[in-house]
């Protein structure tokens, strides 16, 4: 927050309940969807729900959402364990949002300082591998939503780096394997994909704003 402090405002919620009622602008998670890189969401379908046409479906009681909530503190705990030279912070019920950014808002797993005094966001995810596509999409890399879902973060918060902590299970009858990845990545390194998205988040909110629904975009093959 060090560029435009005056800018960007730190919102805390009393409750989960009071942050739900609040996310009407484009959070992390949705914002894959409006370049077509998110498999669960189409670029329409988030145009309808932010327009009011129809209601996201309530996934809380999932238990592979109830799994990755429980986890979370988990692991950021073992995060700072295993990266003593980060300070860890945690804000529940958090929502970030910049006036640069109206369109837009943040809600963080963690923030991080780093010994430099640089400010990062953390990202935890946890991930079961059901399918070849599943492990394929993690090979070498990000998966493009979870990838899209920092560069949102980045660009709400101006923050210096990110990193995305992934636990990866797979159970073979019973047998459960798991696996603990850590992605680091510099803002200096993605400013261009920042800056992409940041137009397409505008010219989605500007239709929103509008009424006008966008041309349907579908994730690659």
């Amino acid at each position: 927050m060090k560029k435009y402090m005056n800018t960007i405002h730190r919102i805390q919620f009393k409750s989960n309940e009071e942050w739900l009622k609040h996310r009407d602008r484009i959070g992390g998670s949705e914002a894959s969807a409006i370049v077509g890189m998110n498999p669960y969401m189409t670029n329409q379908d988030l145009w309808r729900f932010k327009t009011g046409r129809r209601i996201p479906e309530d996934i809380s009681d999932k238990p592979y959402v109830k799994y990755g909530h429980d986890a979370e503190p988990l692991l950021r705990g073992l995060f700072a364990l295993d990266y003593p030279e980060y300070k860890v912070e945690y804000y529940e019920h958090n929502m970030i949002i910049n006036d640069r950014f109206p369109f837009a808002h943040a809600s963080l797993d963690g923030e991080l300082v780093d010994t430099e005094g640089r400010r990062g966001i953390l990202e935890i995810k946890t991930t079961n591998i059901l399918q070849s596509m599943q492990k394929e999409s993690w090979k070498g890399r990000l998966p493009d939503n979870y990838y899209i879902q920092v560069l949102h973060y980045m660009m709400v918060t101006e923050y210096d780096f990110a990193v995305l902590v992934a636990q990866l299970k797979t159970d073979y009858s019973g047998d459960i394997q798991k696996q603990t990845r850590h992605y680091f990545i510099e803002r200096d390194d993605v400013a261009d994909d920042i800056e992409y998205l940041r137009q397409e988040e505008e010219r989605f909110w500007n239709m929103v704003k509008a009424d006008v629904m966008p041309g349907l975009i579908l994730p690659g093959i």
